[in-house]
């Protein structure tokens, strides 16, 4: 460890998964790192993650090979240069999270000692993994060397505000970032943190639907307040719905992975004059690829059988494949459906397309710099070109481990050491919510509303409708936020409906088909696309 001393000033990572833990390890050798998690510190979307993480690892790949699928699956969207970069860091990325002493599941003849699969979109086996709980082995093994090193702290239920920037200095000069405001869910009291530079890695937006595959962290945080900063966005109508989530009244969040369908198991429609859930398969109808076609060629296909057919699901049946390979592979969603009375060796899997990753975000470069200075963002909050109009299967974690590396990397040389005087919250004109139940009326609204104009299938007047309905409930939401002290459901449902706002404006930009953009009233995609990019409004900020 180096005895050099450390900068004064931390840096601030909002957000504790894969992307934030990995700036953190990085960059703590040089400085002070505070992270931030919103709930609990084992909580959020990387504990979640099954299927695994990319490396072109075997004698049978190649960097080029994975550059092709990742621009295939991304529908033309990718940007090559972002692709290629990652794709040639893959390997030294899963080296290092092995020396970090990640448990991936081991096979003596694979590259590293490791067992690769295969997934929809990807020519070869590249995916490293552990068993079908990768990003929580990911995750475990980061955040204990994260709560042994002593430059980092960990705190846990602190949920970001807004970030510092020059406009609260109230003085004129350059725009930049000094910090972030976060409420303190212990203390109810909301802290001024300056930093010598602040890391969004917040994740996606999927809690926008009324269904997803996502845990409750996932509000669009980061995306919400660098567009209240004034960066970019990008990409943002690109929300992918993941194919096969599992279809029952007491589990709405059960990820079905990808690695399943990859190892043979096939999507049937329910026969129910028998009753048995022997059906006929339909992916073949729909794509030559399959059930290993890409994500969002899938999620349409049972979307439209669905509605073709009344059905409230579809089957993924992998009965099939035995009930020992089953349970070797596949442990965790065994034991889950067992737990619910269903028996995936003997029994076919009722599944249906859930709101799952978001491909669009603030716009960064492969060092994680935004549009101000001073802030950086990592992983599911960023759009860097990589996933284009679909994100391919497990790149999102190779992502996370790449660009978190290069962005700690960036931050070591350009964070401030000499910080201004920031101006402490102000709460002096604000009172205690008296109708905490406008929230959530507001938040099951916005939900209900996403889901049902702007899903898998759009349309321009779906669309239309919407956004005067978002629009209106964010200026509510606004007035509230002026009006009361803040706490998590209302900061999460303002950023929530931001983020709304910005899938739809983004959508109604696109007068085309395009990946995981469908629309009914522009079914073809245009000859030539390009990445839609949307920059911020002035608006007057109350607080």
């Amino acid at each position: 460890m180096s005895t050099a001393p450390l900068a004064s000033a931390p840096v601030v990572v909002v957000g504790a998964g894969l992307a934030g833990l990995v700036v953190a390890l990085q960059l703590a050798q040089q400085r002070r790192v505070i992270v931030l998690a919103k709930r609990e510190l084992g909580e959020g979307a990387t504990s979640w993650a099954q299927g695994g993480i990319v490396g072109v690892l075997g004698q049978d790949d190649s960097v080029e090979s994975h550059v092709r699928d990742t621009q295939e699956a991304g529908a033309g969207l990718v940007d090559e240069h972002t692709a290629r970069f990652i794709a040639e860091h893959s390997a030294a990325a899963i080296a290092w999270l092995v020396e970090a002493g990640v448990p991936f599941s081991p096979d003596p003849a694979g590259p590293l000692g490791l067992h690769l699969t295969r997934e929809g979109g990807h020519a070869v086996r590249r995916i490293a993994h552990a068993a079908d709980a990768t990003g929580k082995a990911i995750h475990d093994a980061l955040l204990a060397r994260a709560a042994a090193h002593p430059n980092i702290s960990l705190r846990q239920r602190w949920v970001a505000v807004d970030l510092i920037t020059s406009r609260h200095l109230k003085r004129d000069e350059l725009p930049h970032c000094y910090g972030v405001y976060a409420l303190d869910m212990d203390s109810r009291r909301v802290e001024t943190l300056p930093a010598a530079a602040v890391v969004l890695a917040t994740g996606g937006v999927g809690k926008v639907y009324r269904y997803t595959s996502n845990p409750d962290t996932a509000t669009g945080d980061g995306i919400a307040m660098a567009w209240r900063a004034g960066c970019r966005v990008g990409n943002m109508e690109f929300i992918q719905f993941h194919p096969t989530c599992l279809y029952h009244p007491q589990e709405r969040s059960l990820l079905i992975t990808e690695a399943m369908r990859g190892e043979g198991a096939y999507l049937t429609l329910p026969n129910t004059a028998v009753g048995d859930g022997v059906g006929t398969r339909f992916m073949p109808q729909h794509d030559a690829r399959g059930e290993l076609a890409p994500r969002d060629i899938v999620a349409r296909a049972i979307d439209f059988e669905m509605k073709k057919h009344g059905l409230d699901h579809v089957w993924l049946d992998a009965r099939h494949l035995g009930e020992a390979f089953l349970k070797e592979h596949f442990p965790t969603i065994h034991a889950r459906c067992l737990s619910l009375g269903i028996d995936i060796a003997r029994q076919p899997i009722p599944v249906v397309p859930a709101a799952h990753y978001t491909c669009g975000g603030i716009v960064t470069d492969l060092d994680g710099r935004t549009d101000l200075p001073g802030l950086f963002a990592v992983g599911e909050t960023t759009y860097t070109g990589l996933h284009g109009a679909n994100r391919l299967a497990s790149n999102s974690l190779l992502e996370c481990v790449v660009l978190g590396r290069t962005c700690a990397t960036r931050i070591a040389q350009e964070a401030l050491d000499d910080l201004p005087t920031v101006p402490p919250w102000d709460e002096s004109q604000v009172e205690d919510a008296d109708e905490q139940v406008v929230i959530s009326h507001n938040w099951d609204e916005l939900r209900l509303l996403m889901w049902n104009y702007v899903g898998i299938v759009r349309s321009t007047k779906r669309l239309e409708r919407a956004l005067h309905r978002i629009q209106m409930l964010r200026d509510e939401i606004d007035d509230y936020y002026a009006n009361f002290r803040v706490n998590r459901d209302l900061l999460e449902l303002r950023n929530l409906v931001v983020c709304a706002e910005l899938i739809v404006e983004s959508a109604l930009r696109r007068h085309e088909s395009r990946g995981l953009h469908y629309s009914r009233d522009f079914p073809n995609p245009l000859p030539v696309s390009f990445p839609t990019v949307l920059m911020r409004k002035a608006r007057s900020e109350r607080r």
